[in-house]
């Protein structure tokens, strides 16, 4: 007889209230995956994004890709990882991740050992983010120690992660955000702040960047190129600035696509045990009110992370 635990669905693409918090069969997992017992699930606004109906997953579905948590089954071929074991990573991305549960069904290769430094609904929130900052800034945006790097939008969830990657790897950081997060970014190592509410950054910044980090897109995106050095890069998460504009200031957009990695994400586990590499946690919502959860992420104004926590005392 299949065992059931709770989970949130999609049935329908809408707003936050579309989410259900409902009984389904818990899954097993394949010979290459675990069986995870969620701890926490970290929200991104990719979750909304699919739950608007931006993405053609099947319905009903479960959202969330971040995880963290307990393995509680190993599947026949795994060897890397024994039931009791603390892990965390990235689910399955871009396809379903089934995070928002009590359970996953995860592919081995996609989570590592949890940070010991973390509590798991912490971890939780580490996953994407970091990985989007690792791949935005190193991969593609090839930042070398001593280059200056712009980073908007750097008290949020990619941001705050970015400005402590970069400054780890000797960088000078520029940081725009609200002004209320001046003295949050300046303890994560940003060395000039920007507050965009009051200050235009072109204004601000008096040495051209070697590479902008961009969260925000449209009008901030071609904005940033004019204090790109000749030949510096643009590292957008949304949508890229035009060819043309790209063209008239000699500059060049890599677009930032998140994949999975556990290596990478094993040496972003290290710098967070080693104390270089903070997450900050916003909130943590109960997984009942997953509803709540999306409304404030959706509100664009949380610092750092926002966490699903199921009810780990429930017995399944």
């Amino acid at each position: 007889m299949s065992e059931e635990m709770q989970a949130i669905r999609v049935h329908e693409h809408g707003d936050p209230s579309v989410l259900r918090y409902e009984s389904i069969t818990r899954p097993e997992p394949a010979a290459d995956e675990l069986l995870v017992r969620v701890h926490g699930a970290g929200l991104n606004p990719v979750d909304a994004a699919g739950r608007r109906g931006q993405f053609e997953y099947p319905l009903p579905w479960i959202p969330g890709w971040d995880l963290s948590g307990t393995v509680a089954a190993v599947g026949e071929s795994v060897t890397d990882f024994d039931a009791g074991d603390s892990v965390y990573g990235l689910a399955r991305f871009p396809d379903v991740g089934n995070a928002y549960a009590e359970y996953a069904a995860v592919p081995a290769a996609d989570v590592v050992e949890k940070p010991e430094a973390l509590d798991h609904t912490t971890a939780a929130g580490v996953p994407m983010v970091a990985l989007t900052a690792w791949q935005a800034l190193f991969d593609q945006g090839e930042l070398q120690e001593g280059d200056r790097v712009l980073i908007h939008a750097a008290a949020g969830g990619v941001g705050h992660i970015a400005v402590q990657l970069a400054a780890h790897h000797g960088a000078t950081v520029i940081g725009t955000a609200a002004g209320y997060n001046r003295e949050f970014l300046t303890d994560l190592g940003v060395d000039q702040f920007i507050d965009y509410e009051n200050t235009q950054f072109e204004a601000a910044i008096d040495e051209p960047v070697d590479l902008v980090l961009d969260a925000i897109g449209g009008e901030t995106g071609e904005r940033s190129l004019s204090v790109l050095r000749e030949g510096g890069i643009v590292t957008p998460l949304l949508d890229a600035p035009p060819e043309e504009q790209l063209d008239a200031h000699e500059v060049e957009s890599r677009q930032v696509g998140v994949e999975a990695d556990g290596e990478t994400l094993s040496e972003i586990t290290a710098l967070i045990d080693d104390g270089a590499v903070i997450p900050t946690v916003a909130e943590i919502y109960p997984l009942t009110d997953a509803t709540a959860a999306h409304e404030e992420l959706e509100s664009h104004h949380a610092r750092g992370k926002l966490v699903l926590e199921p009810d780990i005392d429930t017995e399944n």
